[in-house]
């Protein structure tokens, strides 16, 4: 893996930084809301700073907090954790072609890393594997101002918890930076009747638990896209809308 200095460097590392930025509003307000409501729900400050930095998934977080407050037992915590970030074992899947020369302890590297957005963002811009195009460069630029977006703002969360009030609903700023996403990736008729099967699935499957609904929603919408175009373009534009789009249904303020 090239040197940090060097990716910093590279021309694509500006471009992954400077498309995330456009989203970045929106991740703060997600990562302020979250942070607050980890205090909120009786975690003591350290122990909520070690779950933002460690865990680095907003929707497991907010789905795991609950279950801590009410001393749950520890297996149903994991499982509700493991069924919401589903979905990122399919961003992995998609991920492998392009990173998978790297050696194992790089790949977990990148995992840690991996998020709703800059998985939607690397997929709407590169279309298959090459070592010329700075594929790695580009998401390093993302993934790290998503990281800041998020981090940053999730610590000022849990150390002002006592003053931030929940009533603020900041998390409807990543609402609609999510919304602005996915509707500029209904480019054709395909992906517009995938995302309405998928809405309609989400909608259906709601009652079951852990938030498997999304799950639902994904398969659905992936399947219909396929069936559509065989696996083309379509069927590609589907799967990284909707994979993108499971981030804002498990969003603080969306209906999850």
């Amino acid at each position: 893996m090239h040197s940090l200095r060097a990716a910093v460097r590279h021309p694509q590392f500006r471009v992954g930084a400077r498309e995330m930025s456009g989203v970045s509003l929106g991740i703060a307000a997600w990562g302020l809301v979250t942070g607050v409501a980890m205090v909120k729900s009786g975690l003591s400050v350290p122990l909520a700073l070690l779950m933002s930095l460690t865990v680095f998934a907003g929707s497991a977080q907010l789905a795991a907090i609950p279950l801590m407050a009410v001393s749950a037992p520890m297996w149903v915590i994991w499982a509700t954790a493991l069924c919401v970030n589903l979905r990122f074992v399919i961003f992995s899947a998609q991920w492998r072609p392009f990173f998978k020369r790297f050696p194992l302890a790089q790949r977990m590297l990148l995992g840690y890393f991996t998020a709703d957005l800059n998985y939607v963002m690397f997929m709407k811009r590169f279309r298959e594997p090459r070592d010329d195009e700075g594929q790695l460069e580009y998401f390093f630029g993302g993934t790290i101002v998503n990281w800041l977006s998020w981090q940053v703002p999730s610590i000022l969360g849990i150390v002002l918890a006592d003053v931030i009030p929940t009533e603020w609903g900041l998390g409807f700023a990543g609402v609609l930076a999510l919304l602005g996403l996915t509707y500029s990736m209904l480019s054709d008729r395909a992906t517009a009747f995938a995302a309405v099967v998928a809405g309609c699935a989400a909608v259906a499957a709601f009652a079951l638990p852990f938030r498997l609904h999304i799950v639902v929603a994904i398969a659905a919408a992936v399947c219909v896209g396929l069936m559509i175009d065989g696996g083309g373009d379509a069927g590609r534009r589907v799967r990284v809308l909707l994979l993108g789009a499971a981030g804002r249904r498990t969003a603080p303020g969306a209906s999850s």
